[in-house]
């Protein structure tokens, strides 16, 4: 630890107070000594609220577990009344809870879009997404597997691949911006003005099918350049002209481009996919945050023979039909992921040196950083409702967000920030939470502003909750249970109940294929016609192309008709997913065991040996899949289910670690700073940190990762 200084009853970490009382009270009118008595004093408050909490947690597994050694599954029936005697489950409410939710940005409220996830330990990564609002349909469509890539590229620009890119994105003009009569292909000039939009074609001037479909202009210059603007289902399209350039000379009309409105939304993350475990860590990820609300985050790194540098997007203008200045943001509306309630940080120690609860902290920081935003201290401004949003994960059941609430409300009070400014996003991703969703949206109906399911942390979860039952079936097979489906849609239609539609996201989740966009392409556009007006991607690029599927798709028609189903029953969800391991073979054990560890280790050598919390880990088979910790926690899970319960014995599991390390350690050879296991695994916190995971797996409170991983990066972070 690098040293600890003395605030108001506080020992905090001197990175982290560097970092408050020099950056991030520096233009806000607030003192480092109230800022240490305001955490003071929410920990204070909050910190036995909490510990509470976490206890209740444990004595519902406790008496869950209990239940299954004696009845084994039981019935549906039987697990339904255990649960509700328990409190587990609460009654269904007699009536629909609706959201009372003001000043909500339009990003969140009416236009559907992809939401990208990004690291705050990443200031490059971060700028990329927050720039990711706008994107490049050809550059998408030139450089991935979106379109079949039929020979191989010629160095620098291939014009046949450019010939392929244009006709495609032709081909997409004509479904979502149809003119009234041939095809974009036979185009050769847009022109744009106050009169409307037409295109010179060989059979004459036509106009667009649906003239509102044209949104604005900016006029040519001498040379050419200008832009159209198209806009449907709430989503923009850029049509940049430029016979200037390569691409411009080679299109049939002067298009260089075809820019997609895409990531609407960013979660910046301080949760599963960052590595932070001391106060230098936590004070990289807040500079992040912090940079983005001031606008003044700036990364600079060397490309080639050049050094690049970065910053947020200005916003962009146009001249509106009617003859009118329409300025579109330049960026993507800004959210922050924190802690759960479980963790705890060592950046900040009371005066009894006991860890200070790490969602209060993370809370506090966001809000006074979201101060610069409210405030219009910076160039640009994300919330131009004013508010901050704020991404609570991992909490049970109704009485967890309850507290959330409360202690939003307690930081609002002590900022001067008027009520119900934080608002909050909550995350399907806990079986509790899940079987009361209702009545958690309920708890905050005056600040929910989203809800998402998130198949491996909520995955994860079921398998603890039900360790003792029985050996569950294998990760794969998962999503095809009963349960699974119940909660996908369940989630849609109690938040539609609840009066999302027009007020609020419905979320879906990650897409974990970050170089298989053509596959992305066919499977994602099922999650807006399953009712979600957001889901996850992994990129800048797949956001681009994952905002095909919301053009495609008018996605408050299909919430209004999925209102009228009804809602998916409860009882469903308590179907628990429990499989015949007499039924797989020899060979299907092996495989499935040795998928598991190796992704288990793929992602723990980064976490642990290198503090990448996120990042592309091949798997068993070389492919590259974006792993964090709740990908980390279903395979885990799994595999300490399976021991418990006789389907692999000790000696098996840990000699497939070993078997596993040493093919970790060739798929990563050669990256700079790595950490080869097999040196010594006995000596590797990194493979000690993933044989914790899996043998303590069953005892670990919710399964969770966090206290092994944290416990693991910081001896390796001593030894370095």
């Amino acid at each position: 630890m690098f040293g600890m200084s003395e605030r108001s009853g506080l020992k905090v970490d001197e990175h982290l107070r560097a970092f408050v009382e020099d950056e991030l009270l520096a233009q806000v009118e607030l003192t480092g000594e109230e800022f240490w008595s305001i955490l003071a004093r929410l920990q204070e408050r909050f910190a036995p609220r909490i510990a509470a909490a976490l206890a209740e947690r444990d004595r519902l597994q406790e008496r869950i577990d209990a239940w299954h050694r004696e009845h084994g599954a039981g019935s549906r029936d039987s697990y339904e009344q255990l649960l509700t005697e328990l409190g587990y489950l609460a009654p269904e409410p007699s009536s629909a809870t609706t959201i009372d939710v003001d000043r909500v940005d339009p990003e969140i409220a009416e236009v559907p879009g992809p939401q990208l996830v990004v690291p705050s330990t990443n200031a490059r990564f971060a700028l990329n997404a927050a720039n990711a609002r706008w994107g490049s349909l050809f550059d998408a469509f030139y450089g991935t597997d979106a379109l079949p890539q039929e020979h191989e590229l010629a160095p620098g620009y291939d014009e046949r691949r450019g010939a392929q890119v244009i006709a495609a994105a032709d081909e997409l003009l004509d479904e979502l911006f149809a003119l009234e009569r041939g095809s974009h292909a036979d185009v050769s000039a847009y022109r744009a003005s106050t009169d409307g939009l037409v295109a010179d074609t060989a059979d004459g001037t036509v106009g667009l099918a649906d003239p509102a479909a044209f949104a604005g202009f900016t006029a040519p210059d001498a040379e050419g350049r200008g832009h159209v603007l198209l806009v449907r289902h709430g989503l923009h399209v850029d049509l940049v002209l430029d016979p200037t350039t390569q691409v411009g000379r080679q299109h049939h009309a002067d298009v260089s481009d075809v820019v997609l409105e895409s990531a609407v939304t960013t979660i910046v993350d301080l949760e599963d996919s960052v590595a932070t475990v001391d106060g230098e860590d936590k004070a990289l990820a807040y500079r992040t945050w912090l940079g983005l609300m001031t606008g003044d985050l700036v990364s600079e790194f060397r490309k080639g023979d050049r050094t690049v540098t970065r910053r947020v997007n200005p916003d962009r203008e146009y001249t509106a039909p009617d003859g009118s200045q329409l300025t579109l943001p330049g960026r993507s509306m800004l959210l922050v992921r924190t802690t759960g309630h479980h963790q705890t940080t060592n950046a900040v120690l009371t005066a009894g040196s006991e860890e200070v609860a790490e969602g209060v902290l993370d809370a506090l920081v966001c809000a006074v950083a979201g101060l610069y935003d409210l405030r219009g201290v910076g160039p640009h401004t994300n919330s131009r409702a004013g508010n901050v949003y704020v991404v609570k994960p991992k909490q049970h059941g109704p009485d967890e967000v309850a507290l959330t609430v409360e202690l939003f409300a307690a930081i609002e009070e002590a900022l001067g920030l008027d009520e119900n400014t934080l608002k909050i996003g909550i995350m399907d991703e806990e079986k509790r939470t899940t079987v009361n969703l209702a009545a958690c949206i309920g708890e905050a109906a005056h600040r929910v502003i989203f809800v998402n399911t998130g198949f491996l942390d909520r995955t994860g979860d079921e398998i603890h909750t039900c360790f003792a039952a029985g050996p569950v079936v294998r990760k794969g097979d998962m999503k095809s249970t009963v349960w699974l489906q119940t909660y996908e849609d369940r989630n849609v239609d109690v938040a539609l109940a609840a009066g999302f539609e027009h007020r609020a996201q419905v979320g879906k989740g990650m897409w974990a294929k970050p170089a298989a966009m053509a596959e992305m392409l066919e499977q994602k556009i099922g999650q807006p016609r399953a009712g979600a007006n957001t889901a996850w991607v992994p990129s800048p690029t797949a956001a681009t192309l994952h905002a095909l599927h919301y053009l495609r798709t008018d996605v408050h028609a299909v919430q209004e008709e999925l209102a009228k189903r009804e809602t998916a029953d409860r009882r469903h969800l308590l179907e628990l997913p429990l499989g015949d391991p007499g039924s797989l073979s020899e060979e299907e054990r092996r495989r499935e065991l040795e998928t598991n560890v190796q992704s288990i280790l793929g992602y723990v050598v980064r976490w642990v040996g290198m503090g990448i919390g996120c990042s592309t880990v091949p798997d068993l088979d070389g492919v590259g899949l974006m792993e964090d910790r709740a990908t980390l926690r279903i395979s885990s899970q799994l595999i300490a289910n399976w021991l418990e319960h006789g389907v692999v014995d000790e000696a098996t599991v840990r000699d497939t670690f070993a078997r596993m390390a040493a093919l970790v350690d060739e798929q990563n050879e050669g990256q700079d700073g790595y950490p080869p296991m097999t040196r010594d695994l006995d000596d590797s916190e990194s493979f000690q940190a993933a044989l914790e995971l899996v043998f303590a797996g069953g005892s670990e409170p919710n399964g969770y990762t966090e206290r092994a991983l944290h416990q693991w990066r910081r001896k390796a972070k001593a030894r370095a």
